[in-house]
């Protein structure tokens, strides 16, 4: 395939990507959960285990994004080592976990203007699973999502410099509730260290892998980066350890400035603890518009990645060629980013429990992709060890068998019976519903053909 991407992005645009991916509006609204299910320490070693854990995950997406340094991830990771079907199978899982993403922050955005402004309320529309939408929200959520899209179509250097610019208030926000904790915080706030024992720590640590989701769009723009190939393994595994660095700064940071029974009635722990830390109310509201941008970043980068898997599936014939369109401009996938983007606009109208499930739902399908990720890794280095690797983690599989058991370990934690089980019938429906869909695209994948192969394993 002819390159038809500008290749723009630079090392920074690219770090940036992946870390405001990783970086939602999560450590706003559930610090006081994980300091209150584990305790502080409990909480900093969760995450700190947690982030080892993908840590494996992401050093097999290290080296095959740098071996293969193409549009679409995984699609291809898996095409070359398993072949179609596996590679349909791998691309539509993780493009159920982006699009979910994608919905969700258009949920999420209303949320957090209607905490900044509480009198921003109107037009009472309807009612779903006992949660009331209104005109005023759904008018925001789809504003958002109408200007999110808009900013992709024009370009991705415009949509990564959005992403430089959010991720730097997200860390000079984080910066400050730092300071201001370590200035005014107490070592006596951080009791109980633990809590619960185990079934605390393991509580926080169920959470963690969700936490990290996003490290794996670096590979869906590997055709527009103007980077070293070697560069690409190295930033992604960099990705990984500032957003677990983030992530410990924020438990330490809260549970340093906040005593164990102001967490236990907050609503909204963080802010609270902005605002002890500096001194003032207003600086609660400081934080949020820090967590408005950790929204913005997360969208702005499960666009970009949703809509680069869908153009490399029909760009193979997996999917319709209308996805496979690249504007003659602006070289995105302009018809991919408008069904995402379309996707989005809408989903507002459905209210917040709706879209709960459905990310719940999208999250267990990028454990999939994980999974199959992690077998190619391993397959890939049985079938073609003398592949020009530019990213090489170590001489044997180990790294891949450890992903691949994580991997294993990690879709467990959705089944029945589990902490993060999926909620039955609203989150199974929406998992099986899609995957039905998706069984009609399998169905019409024919047996690649030699040739066909070959230029896969050419790329």
């Amino acid at each position: 395939m002819d390159q038809q991407f500008h290749k723009v992005l630079t090392k920074l645009d690219v770090l940036l990507l992946a870390f405001g991916a990783m970086i939602g509006w999560g450590w706003v609204v559930l610090s006081g959960t994980w300091i209150t299910s584990a305790g502080a320490f409990g909480a900093i070693i969760a995450f700190l285990i947690g982030g080892i854990l993908v840590i494996f995950v992401g050093l097999t997406y290290a080296e095959l994004s740098s071996a293969m340094p193409k549009v679409g991830g995984e699609h291809y990771f898996v095409l070359r080592a398993l072949g179609p079907k596996a590679s349909f199978i791998a691309a539509w899982a993780i493009a159920l976990g982006y699009l979910s993403v994608v919905a969700f922050e258009a949920v999420a955005l209303p949320t957090v203007i209607e905490y900044l402004f509480p009198t921003f309320k109107f037009g009472y529309l309807w009612t779903i699973v006992g949660w009331d939408v209104n005109a005023s929200w759904v008018m925001i959520g789809m504003l958002g999502s109408i200007i999110i899209t808009w900013i992709n179509y024009r370009g991705v250097k415009s949509a990564a410099f959005l992403q430089v610019v959010l991720t730097f208030v997200i860390f000079l926000v984080g910066m400050a509730l730092l300071g201001g904790s370590l200035v005014n915080g107490e070592v006596a706030n951080l009791q109980p260290l633990f809590k619960d024992g185990s079934a605390g720590l393991l509580a926080v640590l169920v959470m963690t892998p969700f936490m990290f989701v996003g490290f794996d769009v670096i590979p869906q723009t590997a055709e527009e980066m103007k980077i070293p190939q070697r560069s690409i393994g190295k930033i992604l595994i960099l990705s990984v350890a500032l957003a677990v660095l983030f992530y410990v700064a924020v438990v330490f940071a809260v549970s340093y400035i906040l005593p164990d029974d102001v967490l236990t009635n907050s609503s909204l722990p963080t802010a609270d603890a902005m605002a002890a830390a500096l001194g003032s109310s207003f600086f609660s509201k400081v934080l949020i518009i820090g967590g408005l941008a950790g929204i913005l970043t997360s969208w702005n980068a499960f666009i970009i990645g949703g809509s680069r898997v869908l153009y490399a599936m029909a760009q193979e014939r997996f999917l319709p060629q209308w996805f496979a369109r690249i504007h003659p401009i602006y070289k995105t996938p302009s018809n991919a980013i408008l069904f995402i983007g379309t996707l989005a606009t809408f989903a507002p109208l459905l209210g917040r429990p709706m879209l709960v499930w459905l990310v719940d739902a999208g999250g267990f399908s990028i454990i999939i992709a994980y999974f199959l990720v992690a077998l190619s890794f391993i397959a890939l280095r049985k079938k073609e060890p003398n592949m020009p690797r530019p990213f090489q983690v170590g001489q044997s599989s180990a790294v891949g068998w450890i992903a691949l058991v994580l991997s294993i370990g990690f879709i467990f934690l959705y089944m029945p019976g589990m902490p993060s089980q999926l909620v039955w019938p609203y989150e199974w429906l929406i998992f099986i519903g899609w995957w039905v869909i998706g069984a009609f695209f399998i169905a019409r994948i024919k047996t690649k053909t030699m040739e066909q192969t070959e230029h896969v394993h050419r790329m």
